[in-house]
């Protein structure tokens, strides 16, 4: 089977399209036939050596995909060969096919093809997770979203609206700001060209945000922090940006607001219970049509690394989903 390997950390461009052989299931696997696959941050991180999961090299990068099963090992009573299904494997998902374990498998979705499926399961998850389980997000109250024109950033912007949230979407462009609008968002601003902080109070008539939703890090970290009300809720959830912010901690003690983690990979261990009734949840959602990833581009992949690369570079918008078999 064809698969895009890693063979060395370090940068993208070493990627690779090669041949492996078919995985053989175990006790307790699957195996997909893999129909669509989308990129994600952590996804280029782990290419690079960065991320906090090392894989043995090689390996394939991919971290959730969609597709058929192929085979199922032995004690798999989940599911069964010819079964639509989502997968989030953790890596492997960039490759023909794909071995993963049967509690990392679930139905697709009636009404949903693979291209959506490929982008669901870990955006809307830790968006769903980050904004209810971590930020408390209430109806009524006012949501920030930070690179709200990416992959988790849309499904917050979504997913803030579904709340009863009313959400302000920030990213660094025009046309990535139209897209927030066209997903729900109520309120917009560019902070290439406007100043956040100064921005956001004056759209919450000084009060400012009840939770700041923030994938990007860097310099905008402490900017919308400084734009948070009373008690307001600041979600770590990444950095796209490439920086950690290091943060004063008067700014927390000011107004009484709090820093929370986000990390939903972790969390379905800790609380598993939480996790299918997010997935039921957002699965009513999108039968609902409340939800809807937004797949902006489909590359085979031999052009992955440069999607990747594009990714990094915050020049995506919505999703970008790999076609194995393309």
């Amino acid at each position: 089977m064809k698969a895009l390997l890693c063979t060395e950390y370090g940068p993208l461009d070493k990627l690779t399209v090669g041949e492996l052989p078919s995985p053989t299931p175990g006790p307790g696997q699957v195996v997909i036939d893999v129909k669509a696959s989308s990129l994600n941050f952590p996804d280029a991180l782990m290419v690079q050596g960065l991320y906090q999961v090392k894989p043995p090299l090689p390996f394939s990068p991919g971290a959730e995909l969609a597709g058929i099963v192929k085979e199922v090992g032995e004690g798999v009573t989940s599911v069964a060969p010819g079964d639509r299904v989502i997968a989030f494997p953790g890596f492997g998902g960039f490759a023909e096919e794909c071995l993963v374990a049967a509690d990392k498998v679930m139905p697709l979705p009636a009404g949903m093809d693979f291209d959506p499926g490929a982008a669901f399961v870990l955006t809307y998850c830790t968006s769903l997770h980050g904004l209810q389980d971590c930020g408390r997000l209430k109806s009524g109250e006012t949501l920030l979203v930070l690179g709200a024109a990416g992959g988790v950033g849309l499904a917050a912007v979504e997913i803030g609206k579904a709340l009863g949230a009313r959400v302000i979407a920030a990213a660094s462009s025009d046309d990535k700001l139209a897209l927030c609008r066209q997903v729900g968002a109520d309120a917009t601003i560019n902070y290439a060209t406007e100043d956040l902080r100064k921005r956001a109070l004056e759209l919450t008539e000084g009060k400012g945000a009840d939770v700041v939703y923030d994938p990007v890090g860097g310099a905008h970290t402490e900017a919308a922090l400084r734009a948070t009300a009373w008690g307001g809720r600041l979600l770590v959830v990444g950095f796209a940006a490439g920086e950690i912010p290091k943060i004063p901690l008067n700014l927390a003690l000011l107004k009484e607001r709090s820093l929370v983690g986000v990390y939903w990979g972790d969390s379905v261990k800790h609380d598993p219970r939480g996790h299918e009734r997010n997935l039921r949840q957002l699965v009513d959602w999108f039968g609902a049509g409340i939800i809807k990833p937004v797949v902006s581009e489909r590359v085979p992949l031999a052009q992955a690394p440069a999607a990747l690369a594009r990714l990094t570079g915050r020049q995506v918008k919505g999703k970008v989903v790999v076609l194995p078999e393309a």
